[in-house]
């Protein structure tokens, strides 16, 4: 609920989470379809797409010659039809848990690259989800995957929650940095070898998070698109001044008045076994 009393939807509006994480999602896409390893002109879907970076990156990056995306959000996927308008690719409404309603047609579709970008890490089945993936996955093909580093290496949110439980130490409840303190490389690699994948690795991805000024950094907390967005805006405007003031203290400025953080996801891909030949 906000301070009026109304619900707080974290993933409403696209244009608020790009100010917000959307963008650094954008650098690490860059970094993590080369890394995949993939053909040029495949087919390629991605799962839980929202405004569409790695979406931009499969294009820019791996000249598919099939591109879908699928997203719970149709205000995000609005966003993402807008960014990639004119492009060959297509976009459905679509759950990660059911990822074969999101695929038309998805009985005799399959594809060469299955990719999702920060969105593990939310599904309450993600085991579930990642199956789904590989059945809609060509045998020899790839599934691949990321995630914020939120224990550790997401700076920018981690000093946030820290502020917030200066705050209120109850606010640990909904912090990433505690939530999705145990999504590290050796869970995704399991993840990814107990969903029957093969050559299973992973890597870190290391991105520049910088900002003009303190303003510059806590403006996107304001749009209410993410859970500490969100979060913030159930505590009212002295509340969220509050954090502000106990974040001031923990942000180092430089000189120039910026600031200069940087945001960490781990990485993983495995290849869809063929299957054994009948004797």
């Amino acid at each position: 609920m906000d301070a009026h009393g109304g619900a707080v939807d974290p993933w409403s509006n696209g244009q608020d989470y790009e100010l917000y994480a959307g963008r650094w999602s954008n650098a690490v896409a860059r970094e993590f379809v080369p890394w995949l390893g993939a053909e040029e002109g495949g087919s390629w879907l991605d799962v839980g797409c929202g405004t569409g970076a790695l979406t931009d990156a499969i294009l820019r990056q791996a000249e598919p010659t099939r591109l879908h995306g699928i997203d719970t959000s149709e205000p995000y996927l609005e966003l993402a039809r807008l960014r990639l308008s004119g492009t060959i690719a297509t976009f459905d409404t679509g759950d990660a848990m059911a990822v074969d309603d999101g695929v038309p047609n998805s009985e005799s579709v399959v594809y060469d690259v299955v990719a999702s970008g920060l969105v593990l890490n939310f599904l309450p089945g993600a085991a579930t989800s990642l199956s789904q993936q590989v059945n809609v996955t060509t045998p020899g093909g790839i599934v691949g995957a990321y995630v914020w580093d939120y224990a550790i290496g997401m700076h920018l949110i981690r000093l946030f929650w820290e502020a917030a439980m200066d705050h209120d130490a109850a606010a640990d409840r909904h912090a990433e940095s505690v939530q999705y303190a145990d999504w590290q490389p050796q869970r995704l690699e399991r993840m990814f070898v107990d969903a029957g994948l093969t050559g299973v690795e992973s890597r870190e991805i290391v991105v520049p998070t910088v900002f003009h000024s303190f303003d510059d950094l806590w403006a996107p907390f304001l749009g209410g698109q993410g859970r500490a967005p969100a979060y913030l805006r159930t505590l009212g405007p002295e509340g969220a001044a509050e954090v502000r003031r106990f974040l001031e203290r923990r942000v180092a400025v430089d000189d120039d008045g910026s600031v200069s953080l940087t945001a960490r996801a781990w990485a993983v891909k495995g290849l869809k076994r063929w299957p054994l030949r009948a004797e």
